[in-house]
Order: C-alpha cells, then sequence, then structure tokens
C-alpha cells in the first residue's frame, strides 16, 4: 500500500509515504530488506528530484537506512538512474538533511569494493563531496570525509581525487579539528600514488599543517600524521623529502620517519 502511495499519490501523499517508510526502516531493522524487496527503491528515488523540501528528505533517508543492509547494497546501485540522483541530492538537495544524508548514502555503498569506481566515477560525485567538505556543517563535513576516506581506498580513485577538487578540500580540513583526523587518513591513502604524494607535499600548508598536528593534535591525529608524512616521503621522492627536512622539528627526526 505504502508503495503504490509513493507511485501514484500526490506530492504531500507521497511525502507522508516516504515518511511511514523512513520510520519502518528506522524501528525494525528487518524491514530494510522486505521493503526493498517489494519494489519500494524505484518509487522512492523518483522522488530525489520532487519540489517538495519533505519528500526528498525523507525519501532519501529511507534509500539511507534501506542501504545499510548489506544485500539492498547491490539493488540500489543496480537500480538505473539511482545513484545518479543520489548524486541529484547531494549537489542540489533542498534541505541540508537530505544531502548529508545523501553523502552518508555514498559512504554506505561504497563499503562495497565494486561499487566504489562507480562512485567516483559519477559525474558530480567527487566534487559534491568536496564541497560538503569545505562548506557543510560539522556533521556534514564527517559525511563527506568519511565518504571520501572510502572511495581513496580504490587504487584507481587517485586522479578523480585530485581533478575535482579533493585532495585540496583534504588538505585544508587538515586545519579542521572536526574532521582532522579522518582527512589525514585519507590523504595518506591517496600518497600511495607518487604524483598524489607530490602534488600534496607541493601544497604549502600541507606539511605545515601535519607537523602542527603532530605537536597539537590529538593522539590518533598525531599517529596519523606520521604516517601521512611518512607516506609522503616514501612516494614523492628526494625533492619532498629534503621539504620536509626544512621543517626545523624534523631536524632529528627524519632518519626515524623513513625507517
Amino acid at each position: 500500500m505504502l508503495v503504490e502511495q509513493l507511485s501514484a499519490g500526490s506530492q504531500e501523499v507521497k511525502a507522508v509515504a516516504a515518511r511511514e517508510l523512513r520510520l519502518m526502516e528506522k524501528t525494525e531493522k528487518e524491514n530494510r530488506s522486505f521493503i526493498a524487496e517489494g519494489g519500494a527503491i524505484p518509487a522512492l528515488y523518483r522522488l530525489f528530484q520532487s519540489t517538495n523540501p519533505v519528500a526528498q528528505e525523507n525519501a532519501l533517508t529511507a534509500i539511507l537506512n534501506i542501504s545499510i543492509h548489506d544485500e539492498n547494497k547491490r539493488k540500489i546501485m543496480e537500480e538505473n538512474g539511482c545513484l545518479e540522483l543520489i548524486v541529484y541530492v547531494l549537489r542540489y538537495g533542498l534541505t541540508t538533511e537530505a544531502r548529508e544524508n545523501a553523502a552518508t548514502t555514498l559512504f554506505s555503498l561504497s563499503a562495497v569494493h565494486d561499487f566504489k569506481k562507480m562512485i567516483v566515477d559519477e559525474h558530480g560525485a567527487v566534487a559534491a563531496l568536496a564541497d560538503l567538505l569545505m562548506q557543510g556543517s560539522p556533521r556534514g563535513k564527517k559525511d563527506a570525509v568519511m565518504a571520501l576516506f572510502n572511495l581513496s581506498t580504490h587504487p584507481e580513485s587517485w586522479s578523480q581525487m585530485l581533478n575535482m577538487g579533493a585532495v585540496s578540500a583534504l588538505v585544508g580540513a587538515l586545519r579542521d579539528e572536526i574532521v582532522a583526523e579522518e582527512a589525514i587518513g585519507t590523504l595518506t591513502l591517496l600518497m600511495r600514488h607518487h604524483i598524489l604524494a607530490q602534488t600534496i607535499a607541493s601544497q604549502d600548508t600541507a606539511i605545515t599543517n601535519l607537523v602542527g598536528l603532530m605537536k597539537t593534535g590529538t593522539p590518533k591525529a598525531k599517529e596519523n600524521a606520521i604516517a601521512a608524512l611518512q607516506e609522503m616521503c616514501r612516494r614523492g621522492g628526494l625533492n619532498v623529502i629534503q621539504n620536509v627536512a626544512k621543517m626545523s622539528m624534523f631536524s632529528g627526526l627524519i632518519q626515524t620517519i623513513l625507517l
């Protein structure tokens, strides 16, 4: 009945039906599987372009809840046009929560290795996550950086991360204590490719911010910063090592980092 209302009801009815599905998924985990099997996914994602903010937000959040069930991730990704419209909400969502939940949905879907490259290659996805990381609310920044971290674990993601502004956004995030730990971890993954190690090291603030986090960050941030500098030196070449060695605190530590 709810799926039928999503497909054929008025905008108001669709908004209410989407909210009911959202609540059902939240209160009973088993419902996530039943709702997906009942054909709700296409009915929900068609609401992503709704001009009704409540309908759009509830539909997106319902898809997010469905995606938590592992078997549903493939159903969502195989639904023609669904990924494109998740990115549409991430870029143009009518409410802050809708945009943030779109980022969280990409984080959830990217837990499956086969889907990482699909998400990276989806037009606007990486750029929108980078924008959310730079300009979002504290929660939005967290959602964005976690999605970027997951995507960065794919070995072929680095060029899109560089070209679509994610690398610059991550370097900037080193100054934000809310997301610094996750940003360092993501940059460390990306610096496994020598081009990115050199590119990141060439940004004036990158080395300075990493060294600063070694001094004043949380224990985890300090650990991540050391790992990032180690990866930067290993992959970046002699010029990068020399630039890191110029930092005053490394006069006696550079050899340790390279061990």
